[in-house]
């Protein structure tokens, strides 16, 4: 070694994600060893102590290290010492290049004493294969952490635990176990009350305004209210508000109807800090993994709606009745309304919107309260139907299962199963006539073709019968959501916005006296109409008027 002085810059690095948490490798420790280092030579003294607390060793990207790297440039530092390799880094390249390449030529000498490395000593042989030898264990050291982590993490996602530093809002974290969540009554309230405005009718900014107004804080600033310590590189003021944006996130997050969503985005690897979107597929979704805010009919009800082109006009809070569900029957777009002012009257009207910008298609101008009357009286039929149907359905279903079984479905899918496991035998049968010599290879691969043929025809119907058996179950049973949907109106007087959000899927004009109204869950109504219509000419026929009343549904519908 020379009598050269040295300023040396005490370097000392944690990292809380690739295994550095060893009581040994803590960052007093670090600093205590390399200080009664130093202490053993006249000619060294420490200039600064840096510090990367909380920071992988996979890139040089950390503030202590960036901080000693201008104080090197600046010829305050000439020396840096820390307990070992790993510390300074675990990249096996970018290591490397520093102890190699630029420390060298910078003029810097590097010290790791554990690995009893100082670049200002004799370089030997054994030093030029160890040390890049340690530089690569401790690379390869970090990257077995990092998959032995994400392996874990991804377990804990499968099992429906919630891994992140903060519950969604409208939730938070298990009192007993961190990795549940549990409802968050006062902030359930808000979002509860975003799902209902959105419902009613109300655009995404005026909710936001609306919360604002009422002076109800946002989800980052209900987290610090609630002493969390929550941080955000968006934030640009010193106070946060409620943004269509925010409102947006809530309403499209399937978490409020207990379906956990999780690995949505992440690092490629743990070298690479930028971070990716996943596709849906590569998500781990666990449904009913906790208890829902938000029932999922409504949700699914405001997914259709953000969908649609609903607006508000300028000085009001709600949108118009039909709004977003009516179209023209010609050229498929959506119907605007129109004011059309006299006197001291005004009279609306649904136009066309593509004639009213381009005058492409015909206006099929059709006046708001005459839609209004048509739709009440069809909706209003449509319920009867439905509530009739009901009681059908609870009648049947509290027949005697033998009864109940118009169609065997156990029956045909045994026979099914028992035809795919001959054909099955018979091909493996194929390849012992071939070797005895009974059929020839041509014949082989014939025989074998066909019962392959044979074999997707079953598993065809298979499929088919299994899928009908499930519908025949879900369909008898009388507490369907969808029936249950309609059932919620049965005694309305007049047609309003959450009759036609909910029940309603769209309205087709066509011309003043021609229009269509699609009602929502309609594959549903037809299944459960065909199910019935099973039993109608079966020995249960004993209840006349509800057959009767079930052919009325049918001319109905």
């Amino acid at each position: 070694m020379t009598d050269k002085f040295w300023n040396v810059a005490s370097y000392a690095r944690l990292s809380g994600e690739d295994g550095d948490k060893a009581e040994s490798n803590s960052i007093t420790s670090q600093k205590e060893m390399i200080r009664d280092f130093i202490s053993k030579y006249n000619n060294m003294a420490i200039v600064r102590e840096y510090v990367d607390d909380g920071f992988s060793g996979v890139n040089f990207e950390r503030p202590g290290f960036k901080m000693m790297m201008e104080d090197i440039k600046k010829k305050k530092i000439n020396c840096i010492v820390c307990k070992d390799l790993s510390r300074f880094g675990r990249n096996y390249v970018d290591a490397g290049r520093y102890l190699e390449k630029i420390f060298p030529f910078m003029g810097v000498r590097f010290i790791a004493i554990n690995d009893n490395y100082d670049s200002d000593g004799e370089k030997s042989q054994q030093d030029s294969l160890i040390i890049p030898f340690k530089n690569l264990i401790n690379d390869s050291y970090c990257r077995d952490i990092s998959v032995k982590i994400r392996s874990q993490l991804d377990i804990k996602r499968k099992m429906g635990d919630f891994i992140g530093a903060f519950a969604t809002y409208g939730y938070k974290k298990d009192g007993t176990n961190k990795n549940k969540l549990v409802v968050d009554d006062e902030a359930a309230r808000i979002v509860e009350y975003i799902f209902n405005q959105r419902i009613d009718g109300m655009c995404n900014s005026k909710i936001a305004e609306k919360l604002n107004s009422m002076g109800v804080p946002c989800p980052m600033e209900y987290k610090r209210k609630n002493g969390m310590r929550y941080h955000t590189g968006f934030r640009t003021n010193d106070r946060a508000y409620w943004t269509p944006v925010s409102i947006m996130r809530i309403l499209t997050n399937e978490v409020y109807i207990g379906t956990l969503c999780q690995h949505k985005r992440g690092t490629p690897n743990h070298k690479i800090k930028r971070i990716l979107d996943y596709d849906r597929s590569d998500w781990i979704i666990i449904e009913n993994n906790h208890e829902p805010i938000i029932d999922k009919k409504d949700f699914e009800t405001v997914q259709l709606l953000l969908k649609r082109d609903v607006r508000t006009a300028p000085k009001s809070d709600n949108v118009p009745l039909f709004s977003g569900f009516v179209f023209c029957g010609d050229c498929g777009c959506n119907m605007v309304r129109k004011t059309v002012p006299s006197g001291d009257k005004k009279y609306h009207y649904l136009v066309c919107s593509n004639n009213k910008a381009n005058r492409v298609c015909s206006p099929h101008s059709f006046s708001e309260d005459k839609l209004t009357k048509i739709v009440f009286q069809l909706v209003t039929d449509h319920i009867d139907n439905i509530s009739r149907m009901d009681e059908v359905l609870e009648y049947i279903n509290k027949l005697p299962e033998k009864q109940r079984r118009v169609f065997n479905y156990e029956a045909q899918i045994t026979k099914l199963e028992s035809e795919i496991q001959r054909f099955k035998d018979l091909k493996l049968n194929l390849y012992s006539d071939l070797a005895d010599g009974v059929i020839s290879r041509e014949e082989y691969m014939e025989f074998g073709a066909g019962y392959d043929r044979r074999i997707a025809e079953r598993q065809r119907s298979l499929a088919v019968i299994n899928d009908e058996r499930q519908q025949a179950i879900d369909t008898g049973n009388s507490q369907n959501d969808w029936i249950k949907a309609f059932r919620e109106y049965e005694n309305i007087t007049e047609l309003h916005r959450g009759v036609i959000v909910n029940l309603i899927e769209k309205i087709i004009i066509y011309d003043s006296k021609h229009i269509e109204v699609k009602f929502r869950y309609q594959d549903r109504f037809e299944t459960a109409l065909q199910y019935i219509e099973s039993f109608k000419d079966s020995n249960l026929n004993k209840e006349g008027k509800l057959w009767a009343e079930q052919d009325d549904m049918k001319v109905l519908a």
